[in-house]
Formats: structure tokens, C-alpha cells, sequence
């Protein structure tokens, strides 16, 4: 009698928010250096995180930045665009300089793109305050 023998392999996918990957949101002055006090109205900040492309094929990529009032209105929106190579890491950065106090939300985000504005990574939330 034959014995027939198989086996089973698993298939490794990346889902969506696995294509990318974000770290270190943070508030940076203009010389890279980190904000870990309040920021001054009309002091530019840069609003920056280490995104890195987790697949081996390039990924078009939209870095982008929201900035919300106390009243949950958008002040500011921002972003940048472009394509990560394989397994590359990027830190991408964009400024903002608040025109008044208070506390604000940024809210950052890594899209596919502005149109087919699918989510690469997770979306990362940094209080900012503003005196």
C-alpha cells in the first residue's frame, strides 16, 4: 500500500498596515534637534517620524500632517509625497508655526497616496502645546 505525504507551507502576506511601518513620531526645531518643552506661537516646528518600507518593492508613499485646535477644528494640513525603495527607512518632516496658544493635536499619517488614500501605517497623535 502507497502512502501519500503532504504538507502544508504558510504563505507570508503583508495586509495593508504591515506595507510600512512608522516610529518615533516627534517635534523637532529647525536644527533636528527635539521639542520637549511647550512651543512659542509663531515658532516654526517640524513635525517629524522614521517610516520605513517593510516590503522588497518600492511603495509610493503620502507623509501627511494635520493639526487640530482645542475645538477639534483643522488649523493646518500638510504633505509631502514620494517612493520609499525596497526595505528603505526615511524621515520625513513637515512645519508648522502656530499663530495662536492653546493645546493642539498633530495627527500623522503614511497613505498610499492622495487620491487612493489607503493607510500603509497605523496613524501616530503628538499633543502640542502652545503658549
Amino acid at each position: 500500500m502507497a502512502s501519500i505525504i503532504f504538507g502544508v507551507t504558510s504563505a507570508f502576506a503583508i495586509s495593508e498596515l504591515e506595507r510600512a511601518s512608522m516610529n518615533d513620531p516627534r517635534l523637532e526645531n529647525a536644527f533636528g534637534q527635539p521639542i520637549t518643552d511647550n512651543v512659542n506661537v509663531n515658532q516654526q516646528i517640524q513635525i517629524s517620524a522614521d517610516i520605513t518600507n517593510n516590503q522588497p518593492k518600492s511603495q509610493n508613499f503620502v507623509y501627511l500632517v494635520q493639526i487640530i485646535d482645542e475645538g477639534g477644528i483643522v488649523v493646518s494640513v500638510g504633505w509631502i509625497s514620494g517612493q520609499l525603495t525596497p526595505d528603505q527607512k526615511l524621515n520625513p518632516s513637515l512645519s508648522w508655526t502656530p499663530k495662536d496658544s492653546g493645546e493642539f493635536i498633530a495627527e500623522i499619517f503614511v497613505w498610499e497616496g492622495l487620491v487612493n488614500h489607503n493607510a500603509l501605517t497605523d496613524f501616530s497623535k503628538l499633543n502640542i502645546n502652545v503658549s
